[in-house]
């Protein structure tokens, strides 16, 4: 006994004399070390952890496949440059998410327990054009059933109907949207976007289990003062069969009505995880998936996309990311059916790891790419989440020098409007040295803490390109204004801010959209929308966009209207005419005298025909046309000596009231006078 408790204590010393030496060694020479030899050589001591913490988190989030590319010396754009990129022009993104979606609810959810969740941007061929638009589904929401009864909400009211889909930059007179596809039934203008089943039984909104093929007809759509009605035909859910079934059902749903329904034939069947999030990670929950699912038509028919996500926190020497870790992938894209509820899998990189390694686990679960159907993998995309984490990363990481990244030297962020990061989106455009415009991603960077910016990085979309990034970098030695730097330019400019002034002091609030940085050849042209709406409505509406090149900044009532008032010049140069430029001031002998006929791109020309115009409007009563062609006179640089008399004449009478509007034009001031 005496000889094993000596030994225990011989090896408690030994234990305390480890732990002692552990101790000093981490409280004592790893300090001293760092401080001593380390810290005065610290790039010398550490530069190859510094390189290998550099290439592993580009190969993490797969920043080592990045194209990088480099724009020349900036080119002055003409309206030959904008007619040789209609595309682009033609696909800009007018309508942000959420006017467009507040505006959908108000014209197209029809009936109070139809919903619009989210707006998805997307690209179908229409006429042998590729068009940018803006889908919604058309949900069902039981919340907001006017009689919330179990045969209602089980048997009856079980699916949403069809969807809206229209361009993303085009509006009516009324400054509402156009439609391809609208009302219900689904109306297409467009062939390719019709819509044979336009059931939505599996959708974002949807939450609880139903019953279908039951003796309960189930509620399709409204029509004027009737419902039509149509039964389940599709392959989704489970037959409840015989009693047994039905019990495990009912202890399963915790539903004992079901039980006592006289409604259930041999052919009912039940649907449940309905809600596509849900359904999704069921199936794959060792998948992370993204929070934005989209809609796609394809053959008449509808169907959800999912991106998948891999993810690690073990990536050797790689740099973390919050909530992600630090590995990130996007190998696997999910398609499921809105009638069927089917759900598919598609492996999009073949060679990513975790990935293969699932797909091993569950074989047959993950189908190659080239098994989807070629209708369907023209919609898939890059994501835009995905995309933010690897815009983030690349900001810092694309310095592969080891000097440079440790010197912090050409550092990159993300811009800020407004105290708000920029989110990335999608449009449609042609790429400098690309010969056709395509679908991508794109996210504009600038130098950390300055304002100018640096590069834009764009995620390609189409065809055998899906993923592929590319940055386009601007020379240092050239100045770019920023996406900050424009919106103080706008902010400053007289004409927006008297349009805007006068808006937000007539019952009306301005909604400033997102604003753009669009690529145009070597160049860049700033687009925002601006939406009003009543301070009692709930319908924002298009009224004027903004557009910004260089020092220009023009408003008009369309994008059209804007680019021609920065454009209409002389060729090769801007116009000044309609934009806020350090243009020498006009004096009278630049315009005729009064009477005389004016040249007919005069500035006195042009606003006679504005106002001659809106004359002609008033009197029409066509206040649609009265607007836009009163934004249309250029008081500033029209003096009141071209006129042939002062404007001072009635352009709005309202019968009912005794008050009359009039507008007088004066040193480039507007007026309106009430009595």
């Amino acid at each position: 006994m005496l000889v094993v408790a000596k030994e225990r204590w011989r090896m408690l010393l030994v234990l305390a004399v480890v732990v002692g030496v552990v101790w000093l060694g981490g409280g004592l020479y790893v300090p001293a070390l760092q401080r001593f030899i380390v810290a005065p050589n610290e790039l010398e001591r550490e530069r190859i952890y510094l390189d290998h913490h550099i290439q592993a988190t580009n190969r993490a989030y797969a920043l080592d496949r990045v194209v990088e590319r480099r724009l020349g010396e900036e080119e002055e754009i003409t309206m030959a440059d904008i007619e040789n990129n209609r595309p682009t022009v033609n696909n800009v993104r007018l309508w942000d998410h959420g006017p467009l979606l507040n505006t959908f609810a108000q014209i197209q959810e029809i009936r109070t327990y139809y919903d619009f969740l989210s707006v998805d941007n997307d690209r179908y061929l229409l006429n042998g054009e590729l068009r940018q638009t803006m889908l919604s589904p058309r949900e069902l929401n039981n919340e907001s059933l006017p009689s919330r009864t179990w045969v209602n909400e089980r048997l009856t009211f079980t699916h949403g109907y069809g969807l809206t889909v229209g361009p993303v930059n085009r509006v009516n007179e009324q400054g509402l949207p156009v439609l391809y596809v609208q009302d219900l039934p689904p109306r297409s203008t467009a062939p390719e976007l019709e819509v044979s089943r336009p059931e939505i039984y599996y959708g974002e909104v949807t939450k609880d289990y139903v019953f279908v093929k039951t003796r309960q007809q189930e509620f399709n759509y409204p029509e004027g003062d009737q419902n039509i009605f149509s039964t389940y035909d599709g392959k989704g859910g489970i037959g409840l069969g015989g009693l047994w079934r039905r019990l495990l059902v009912s202890a399963y749903t915790r539903d004992l009505k079901m039980l006592l329904s006289d409604d259930f034939t041999a052919e009912t069947r039940v649907l449940i995880y309905r809600n596509i999030v849900e359904r999704i990670y069921k199936v794959a929950p060792f998948l992370r998936f993204d929070a934005d699912p989209y809609m796609v038509i394809d053959k008449g028919r509808l169907f959800w996309v999912f991106d998948g996500y891999t993810v690690s926190d073990r990536f050797p020497y790689a740099e973390h990311f919050e909530q992600v870790g630090n590995y990130m992938r996007n190998p696997v894209k999910a398609v499921i059916d809105a009638y069927h509820g089917s759900m598919t899998f598609y492996l999009v990189d073949a060679e990513e790891p975790i990935a293969r390694a699932w797909n091993a686990v569950f074989p047959g679960m993950i189908l190659p790419l080239e098994e989807l159907a070629p209708s369907l993998r023209a919609h898939l995309r890059h994501p835009v989440d995905f995309f933010n984490v690897q815009a983030e990363m690349y900001a810092t990481y694309h310095m592969l020098e080891v000097n440079t990244f440790y010197n912090k030297e050409d550092q990159w962020s993300v811009p800020e409007v407004g105290d708000v990061r920029m989110e990335p989106y999608y449009t449609v455009m042609r790429l400098p040295e690309e010969s056709e415009a395509e679908f991508i991603l794109m996210l504009p960077f600038t130098p950390r803490l300055k304002d100018n910016l640096s590069a834009w990085m764009v995620a390609r979309n189409d065809g055998d390109l899906l993923g592929q990034l590319v940055v386009y970098a601007f020379p240092k030695q050239r100045l770019i204004y920023g996406p900050k730097q424009m919106v103080g330019r706008i902010n400053q400019d007289p004409i927006v801010s008297q349009q805007i002034t006068l808006w937000d002091r007539a019952g009306s609030n301005v909604i400033r959209g997102t604003l753009l940085v669009i690529p145009i050849e070597q160049s860049l042209l700033y687009i925002q929308p601006l939406y009003l709406r009543a301070v009692d409505g709930r319908i924002p509406e298009l009224k004027r966009v903004i557009a910004g090149y260089g020092n220009n900044i023009a408003m008009g009532v369309d994008l059209e209207d804007a680019l021609e008032r920065i454009f209409r010049g002389t060729p090769g140069s801007p116009a000044d005419a309609l934009t806020r430029t350090a243009a020498p001031p006009q004096t009278a002998g630049a315009f005729p005298a009064p009477g005389a006929d004016a040249p007919p791109a005069s500035p006195a020309a042009r606003a006679q025909r504005h106002y001659d115009a809106l004359r002609e409007a008033a009197a029409a009563g066509d206040w649609a046309r009265f607007g836009q062609e009163l934004v249309g006179i250029d008081f500033d640089n029209v003096p009141l000596e071209a006129w042939s008399a002062p404007v001072r004449a009635p352009v709005c009478h309202d019968p009912t009231a005794t008050s009359r509007a009039m507008v007088h034009a004066k040193r480039g001031r507007t007026y309106f006078l009430i009595k």
